[in-house]
């Protein structure tokens, strides 16, 4: 029975589904009510931390006025059933020495003494019952030490407390019935009640101003970001957002929108520097082509017609290759790359690219012993390396050398494309990997370099989770990139099902 009880009054997950369910469709069938719902629905944090902070205390105080009021009754209540139980013992020891009275005295804060035998005949009783009746007794209640609650209209109007003891007498037993008056319980009780409902109100009204004050304060800062941000358009990306003097969430959400604008702001230098870098790399070779064009349509020897459709067509090459470059790293940059996860063999890739790209103006020696499975893709590290060896045939004097290697401690495949040029200064060993960047003319760039090449090799690089560096290498330049290396466990798995195809 206390389990049916319990559940009945809780509602399970199920029943709250529901309830829920079906406030839903109530509220889809009447617009209106759902129409005044969203109204009364607070949409801020403010408001909702206001609510919040009154419902709970509103909670708290309901459950300790509740228990106050509660414990006041219980106590008041006891103080008079023992006052009323002493007047009783009392006069049921008249009662048994024989000497009752009438009128039976009353003490403070007795109401009334009735005096009953067993033929329900009064035989005393205090003044203000001489000549009544006797009391409608409550069934259970006619003899023994008992105390209930009588609502004695007829002499009084209000409740009484009332205490019965059986007492015996020279004549036979009586009951003595004292009652005594409720009035400074319910009095206590009322007042109680309404001073409680009156704290209660203004604690309550105390508690939702300081929490709307204290939230409008709090957030007061989130605002001024927000309207900042809001204000901030794609050609003022220098501006930032306030920043509150505390440290605490809001300090760091404003610094980490600023660091974000910073971003976004040497984000978009950097794309307006290319798109300016490119309109003038592109510039150069179409002004020489229409130029040649131009030339060839005002003569008519073939010999020179020749000539100018060969440089005509070495520009175009050079147009060509410039847009297969920009159109590569557009690819790079605007793609969500997941790692490339197909097996290369490192020594099979580099001694296939050199060995592609035949004679050339510098010897290139090859070290790639070593075989070093990774997983990447094998155009793209095909074009990194293409891209370090056109790099380095431009500024070596003599001799290029690849060499491949594996660093065990660290994990890494360890690529090295070293020429006997001219050394890169410390301070130019990142601008170079800028995009069309230029550095002095010992270094520049000629034989159709587009200025491309090592930024395109870095980013193959980080797409491939490594890096790209020039090493401070006495009397040459090593440009070195570092490939992670899967770990032994997955080269075995790999190696084990490659035997199983092989089966």
């Amino acid at each position: 029975m206390v389990a049916d009880q319990t559940s009945a009054g809780a509602p399970t997950g199920a029943a709250r589904h529901r309830l829920r369910a079906a406030v839903h469709r109530h509220l889809a069938r009447h617009p209106r009510a759902a129409a005044l719902v969203d109204r009364l629905t607070p949409r801020s944090v403010r408001a909702r931390t206001t609510l919040a902070a009154c419902a709970s205390v509103a909670v708290v105080l309901s459950i300790a006025s509740a228990a106050v009021i509660v414990l006041l009754r219980v106590n008041l209540e006891r103080t008079v059933e023992a006052d009323a139980r002493e007047q009783a013992q009392a006069v049921a020891r008249l009662a048994t020495d024989g000497h009752l009275t009438s009128p039976l005295p009353l003490d403070h804060g007795t109401d009334f003494i009735q005096v009953v035998d067993a033929e329900h005949t009064v035989v005393a009783a205090s003044q203000n019952l001489t000549g009544h009746s006797p009391l409608a007794v409550p069934v259970g209640h006619s003899n023994g030490h008992r105390t209930f609650n009588l609502d004695a209209r007829g002499h009084a109007h209000h409740h009484q407390r009332v205490t019965s003891i059986a007492a015996t007498t020279p004549t036979g037993p009586v009951t003595v019935y004292v009652g005594a008056s409720l009035r400074t319980a319910d009095a206590a009780e009322d007042l109680t009640t309404a001073a409680l409902a009156v704290l209660s109100t203004v604690l309550l009204v105390t508690v939702g101003v300081l929490t709307w004050r204290a939230t409008g304060r709090a957030l007061r800062p989130v605002e001024a970001i927000r309207a900042e941000v809001a204000a901030i358009g794609d050609r003022d990306l220098n501006r930032r957002v306030p920043e509150p003097r505390s440290d605490d969430e809001i300090a760091r959400l404003a610094d980490t929108m600023n660091a974000m604008l910073q971003r976004l702001e040497a984000a978009g230098t950097r794309q307006r520097r290319f798109i300016a870098d490119a309109s003038h790399e592109l510039r150069s070779p179409l002004t020489v082509l229409r130029t040649q064009l131009e030339v060839a349509l005002a003569h008519s020897d073939p010999e020179v017609h020749t000539d100018l459709v060969a440089g005509a067509l070495e520009d175009t090459e050079r147009l060509q290759a410039l847009a297969a470059d920009l159109l590569l790293l557009a690819r790079l940059d605007t793609t969500d790359h997941d790692w490339p996860d197909e097996p290369v063999d490192l020594a099979d890739l580099v001694q296939s690219t050199v060995t592609a790209r035949g004679a050339e103006p510098h010897q290139v020696t090859v070290h790639a012993s070593t075989s070093i499975t990774i997983p990447g893709n094998p155009l793209w590290l095909r074009r990194l390396l293409t891209n370090l060896l056109d790099n380095a045939q431009r500024h070596a004097r003599s001799h290029i050398t690849v060499r491949l290697t594996a660093d065990r401690g660290s994990g890494h495949a360890v690529l090295d494309v070293t020429n006997d040029g001219p050394p890169i200064e410390p301070a130019d060993r990142e601008k170079i990997f800028e995009r069309f960047a230029r550095l002095d003319d010992a270094r520049s760039r000629d034989d159709g370099g587009t200025g491309l090449g090592l930024p395109i090799a870095r980013d193959i690089a980080a797409i491939h989770k490594g890096t790209l560096a020039v090493l401070d290498v006495p009397g040459a330049t090593t440009f070195r990139t570092r490939l992670p290396i899967p770990p032994e466990p997955l080269q075995g798995a790999q190696a084990i099902g490659d035997a199983s195809l092989g089966c």
